[in-house]
């Protein structure tokens, strides 16, 4: 996550509007005036940012009272800055400026997740409400009955949901983890009624349309956008669905998962149901195994531990001529869940001074799953690094999704030949077997298109008021039934909110992000293999290695955000449009593969 942290604290300016009378009494504004009030402004935001994303540090490691009180302290001043500074830049509006400083002024407001009354006590009431959602979340447990205080971290209940094959003990799990969200119910509420508040101040018609005008695109379009894509890949979607279920309902009855309905949410493996990797052993037949490999496995038949394993990702990076990262990461990052204090455990990347401080926070199992999700994160540092020569309005990724996208780009490449060239595997797999490698990446990858659309669908629709907090939890699962073909395992009630059981709806991080990264990916993928003169099929292709590819993506890297992504992306890939033809070509193999099981099955729910 892209100063993911920031994400969560971060506020985008308030109160445009011009005090009566301001103009009169001021000289009239100029291009000039606008550029030094640009520069001042960057600056001072920048010295407030530094200062939130410290504290928001400290508080994600060491979840207290105190470091809570710190951290929205820190963001009750960043309140203050921006909201004084966006009475100031207001007075620029319609002005004929330089495209730098049109760029920065407008990301000024859009570029930022939360918006905050320009009212002092509503900024401190918001600044206490986002840091409270957040440590709710972190210090979240599930203490069965008669367990003698014996209380389950979230990580050791997706344990059980990951390996566990008694659908009662699933059930307990996924409901208990599921129960942390209620207190936070409330709070989200008032939450959304500021953060609301505060968007109509800046122009928008709610936090929702604040959020999809962030893409060089207008909201309405943006949107359009994302239903675009999502049609793209709805019907591979649909094929893995209809397999998947026939798998499981013929494992565990029909009784259990009906053969023609939605999955039930504690059956994938996976606690949000967003990726299906953990029931492979469940849904790929004997036959059809032995071309994809048990990473999980490898790693812990070599005893490699956390600390080896992103020194692993590290050195994919520098294999592609990017610069090792800093001593002070290997110091200052998180990697293994303290025995001592409660953290917040959810995986995310820091650059703490916006320059050279990178670090990421991780509670990190020896697993496949935790592999993959380290070059990810690891791809969100080298972007920082790649773009820390830029001014701090456009040190970001050129768009969200860009900036989620890299590392897991990057991890595409962990083939089963990039295994075997650093020594995980003795020989490469024969090319027979790669239907097993396809169905484990889509039981990932594929599997959380819908999720990753609809996090966001559900909050546009709380933002704009559509949804009530009273139907809060229904609209949730109306929308995961709709996209996902997934049902909760026990009835639910307005009293739940299990759309906080997620980290970034208490944390208000933006989820189309992934969704579009999801897309990217393969787009990023099947640029860099070209570019290093890959011939054969995309999902046999690692770039490992690869200096002309390490160059391109560098060099797209290091725009950031100081133009409009079509600019990026042509730079990468050539083309000015997000498009999943090459996530359907990297899943065609398998995309036959289903339809040919699915032939005798009834599909849809």
């Amino acid at each position: 996550m892209q100063h993911s942290q920031l994400a969560a604290v971060a506020v985008a300016l308030a109160a445009l509007a011009v005090p009566p009378g301001f103009a009169a009494a001021q000289p009239a504004p100029t291009a000039a005036g606008a550029a030094r009030f640009v520069r001042e402004a960057e600056a001072e935001l920048f010295e407030a940012w530094k200062n939130a994303e410290r504290a928001n540090w400290v508080q994600a490691n060491f979840i207290t009272a105190d470091t809570e009180a710190i951290a929205a302290g820190a963001l009750e001043e960043l309140l203050a800055t921006t909201a004084r500074l966006a009475k100031e830049a207001s007075k620029f509006r319609g002005l004929e400026l330089p495209a730098d400083d049109a760029r920065k002024l407008r990301l000024m407001t859009l570029s930022l997740p939360l918006a905050a009354p320009a009212d002092p006590a509503k900024q401190a009431e918001l600044a206490a409400i986002t840091t409270s959602m957040s440590s709710e979340y972190g210090r979240g447990k599930y203490c069965p009955e008669g367990s003698a205080g014996k209380c389950l971290s979230l990580g050791e209940l997706e344990d059980i949901l990951a390996e566990s094959r008694d659908p009662a003990k699933l059930l307990e799990a996924w409901a208990g983890w599921h129960a942390i969200a209620k207190p936070i119910r409330p709070q989200y509420a008032r939450f959304a009624e500021l953060a609301n508040e505060g968007a109509r101040e800046l122009g928008f018609a709610d936090l929702g349309a604040m959020w999809r005008s962030g893409y060089d695109m207008p909201p309405d379009q943006f949107a359009a956008e994302m239903d675009r894509l999502w049609e793209q890949v709805r019907p591979l979607y649909e094929s893995l669905h209809c397999y998947v279920r026939g798998e499981l309902s013929a494992r565990y009855g029909a009784g259990v998962v009906p053969a023609d309905g939605p999955i039930p949410a504690h059956l994938l493996g996976n606690m949000w149901a967003q990726s299906w990797g953990n029931v492979h052993d469940l849904v790929m037949p004997e036959s059809a195994r032995g071309g994809g490999v048990d990473v999980t496995a490898l790693l812990r038949q070599r005893t490699m531990t956390p600390v080896d394993m992103v020194k692993t990702g590290e050195k994919f990076f520098t294999s592609l001529g990017f610069e090792s990262l800093p001593e002070t990461f290997w110091s200052r990052s998180l990697f293994v869940k303290p025995a001592d204090r409660d953290v917040v455990c959810h995986a995310s990347a820091w650059n703490l001074d916006w320059k050279d401080d990178l670090r990421i926070k991780m509670c990190i199992d020896v697993d496949a799953e935790d592999f993959s999700t380290i070059h990810h994160e690891l791809g969100h540092n080298f972007y920082q690094r790649a773009y820390n020569d830029l001014s701090p309005l456009f040190q970001n990724g050129a768009h969200d999704g860009f900036h989620e996208g890299i590392g897991d780009t990057l991890a595409l490449s962990i083939t089963p030949a990039y295994l075997a060239r650093i020594g995980l595997l003795q020989t490469e797999p024969k090319a027979a077997g790669d239907l097993d490698l396809l169905m484990r990446m889509a039981l990932d990858k594929v599997a959380f298109l819908p999720f990753g659309l609809l996090v966001d669908k559900w909050r546009w629709q709380v933002f704009s008021g559509d949804v009530t907090p009273a139907e809060y939890n229904s609209a949730w699962w109306s929308l995961r039934e709709r996209y996902q073909g997934v049902a909760p395992p026990v009835a639910r009630t307005a009293a739940d909110f299990d759309a906080g059981a997620k980290y970034h709806v208490p944390a208000n991080t933006p989820y189309a992000r992934y969704f579009l990264a999801h897309i990217l990916q393969f787009q990023f993928h099947e640029a860099l293999c070209r570019e290093a003169g890959w011939t054969g099929p995309l999902h046999r292709c690692s770039i490992y290695g690869n200096a002309a590819a390490g160059a391109k993506l560098q060099a797209m890297m290091e725009m950031g955000q100081s133009r409009p992504w079509p600019d990026a992306m042509q730079a990468i890939t050539g083309e000015r449009r997000m498009d999943a033809s090459a996530l359907l070509e990297y899943f065609a193999p398998l995309r036959a593969w289903l339809d040919e099981r699915n032939a005798n099955r009834t599909c849809g729910w």
